[in-house]
């Protein structure tokens, strides 16, 4: 255990590196990070370095960031081995989320891997990347229920008032996970008739519920509309309790997005819903 200081701290510089988009990289680093909530972090990503020669440049912008108190972590997703090895001769604190995990793999399946950046982000299987991107036009076409054309082709449908994260939700899901989301909101004239809307009353199986807070969906409709009905928290308490009641009458799982990555959030709903084993 490291003791704690009573004086405060410099930001630790933090850098991700890759050789593709460094979404990889972001993505497990921060979660490293997130156990460390008392120290704060600059960030920096520095991604597609695909040869020695950036990646000697990169390691004298690394090395640029040392002081005689602060370290700078890196966060390395790096598949080449010898632009790898020519990162690892920073002075930083260098964290290989790649190497020594690939050679596991490669390991117990007896196949060397290819180390090429298209395999790592998904670009050698072209048949998985043509599927995220027609999930990705998919997720824009039903967005906020502005088509109701082919819904039935929908892997999943969130269902929510207005600004409870259906869109991000949805096009997270199609980015990353190739999945077919439409979402439909629930609007006054949905809690006036108090069945389930129309359009998504056959395809209720296939229906998820998103909720909030009435505190933070008033504060978030409040940065759209501020001093509107529709932001008022009489109006978000209103819509939340009957989207809460419509999605109990017709057993729609439903989770509450108000403390929730959206990361956090595809996750529990793919697990639930049972998609997490498509494609």
């Amino acid at each position: 255990m490291i003791p704690e200081s009573d004086e405060p701290a410099a930001p630790t510089p933090v850098f991700f590196v890759a050789g593709g988009t460094g979404i990889s990289a972001e993505t497990l680093g921060n979660m490293m990070l997130q156990q460390f909530p008392s120290v704060s972090f600059t960030r920096r990503k520095i991604p597609f370095v695909t040869t020695v020669q950036q990646a000697q440049a990169v390691v004298a912008e690394l090395d640029a960031a040392v002081t005689d108190s602060v370290v700078p972590l890196v966060f390395s997703t790096v598949s080449d081995e010898d632009i790898r090895a020519e990162l690892q001769k920073t002075q930083c604190a260098f964290i290989d989320l790649f190497g020594s995990h690939l050679d596991t793999v490669e390991r117990v399946l007896h196949v060397n891997a290819t180390h090429g950046v298209g395999a790592l982000h998904g670009v050698g299987d072209k048949g998985r990347y043509d599927a995220r991107m027609k999930a990705i036009e998919f997720a824009m076409e039903h967005d906020d229920g502005a088509s109701l054309r082919n819904l039935e082709q929908a892997d999943l449908i969130l269902v929510a008032p207005s600004r409870c994260g259906k869109t991000p939700t949805s096009m997270y899901l199609a980015l990353q996970h190739g999945l077919k989301v439409a979402n439909y909101p629930l609007v006054d004239e949905d809690f006036a008739a108090g069945g389930l809307p129309r359009p998504i009353q056959g395809l209720v199986d296939r229906c998820y519920g998103l909720l909030s807070t009435p505190a933070r969906l008033s504060q978030v409709r409040g940065e759209r509309r501020p001093g509107s009905t529709y932001a008022s928290l009489a109006q978000c308490s209103f819509e939340l309790r009957r989207a809460e009641a419509l999605y109990r009458a017709h057993r729609i799982p439903a989770i509450n997005s108000a403390s929730m990555s959206v990361e956090e959030m595809a996750a529990v709903i793919m697990q639930t819903s049972r998609l997490d084993n498509l494609g």
